[in-house]
């Protein structure tokens, strides 16, 4: 019976299929420190006090690689080139969502409005990443090779969640509203068809990889496409919903480092 469990199970037990999981993971995550990083530099004077917090998500996502890297190194694997149809940050910026990397070269401060569409881009894939490492701590957060890991890491994900909630509404207080909600919107619905694809192109090269038979291939597609259904049907909204979450300021501080890992 296939479950996400056993799936993933599967994925982790074979050095290609784990290699090339914590590839793209880890690239994921590099670019996500990367673009923090660039955003503290270029926030507006008005948005200023935003800076340490964008800069400790930076510093997060920039672990994150480092320990997906150091879980390949573990095992004597060396990362592999990730596919483009895999690149879920690539392929959601030529959609036109969050803010590109031509404009986060540039030296030029960045605008209000820039700001409400980095925080709305962030809700949205923060959403997808906490629900994620949310499954794999249930499954394997007692693993002895993965789960201080998945721990760590979908501790974090929950942090940066609730720092888009709470800015994202401090934002709205300031007048932002209709520009957030439109911004939120728009992104929800580029993400789940973004994730269909990335999801489908996973699934396609970890198939050749394991050499799975084409029914169980068949039925990861369908369970695929039935997913991305019901998310363009009604499961989008839990993308764009916000509330004051229960911890307050929760990228206040330093960034955790990880020297078990890296």
């Amino acid at each position: 019976m296939l479950s996400a469990k056993s799936l993933f199970q599967e994925i982790l037990d074979h050095d290609e299929s784990f290699r090339l999981f914590c590839s793209i993971a880890a690239s994921g995550e590099a670019q996500g420190g990367w673009e923090n990083g660039r955003i503290a530099a270029l926030l507006p004077e008005r948005c200023r006090e935003l800076a340490p917090k964008a800069a400790r998500h930076g510093a997060d996502e920039d672990k994150h690689g480092r320990i997906f890297h150091a879980l390949m190194k573990k095992r004597g694997l060396r990362p592999a080139d990730v596919p483009d149809d895999t690149d879920y940050t690539m392929l959601l910026e030529r959609r036109g969502i969050g803010l590109g990397h031509a404009k986060l070269r540039r030296e030029d401060p960045l605008t209000e409005r820039d700001v409400v569409v980095y925080l709305a881009h962030s809700r949205v894939t923060e959403q997808r990443a906490s629900e994620q490492m949310e499954l794999l701590r249930k499954h394997f957060g007692d693993h002895p090779d993965l789960g201080r890991a998945v721990r760590m890491i979908s501790a974090d994900e929950e942090n940066h969640l609730a720092y888009c909630h709470e800015e994202l509404l401090r934002l709205a207080r300031a007048g932002h509203g209709p520009t957030i909600h439109r911004a939120l919107r728009e992104c929800a619905l580029a993400e789940i068809r973004v994730y269909r694809d990335v999801s489908l192109a996973v699934m396609a090269h970890m198939g050749r990889i394991l050499g799975w038979p084409r029914p169980k291939a068949a039925a990861l597609t369908a369970a695929i496409h039935a997913v991305y259904a019901y998310e363009r049907l009604a499961g989008w909204r839990r993308m764009v919903s916000l509330a004051p979450p229960r911890r307050r300021d929760p990228l206040g501080g330093p960034a955790s480092t990880a020297p078990e890992f890296a």
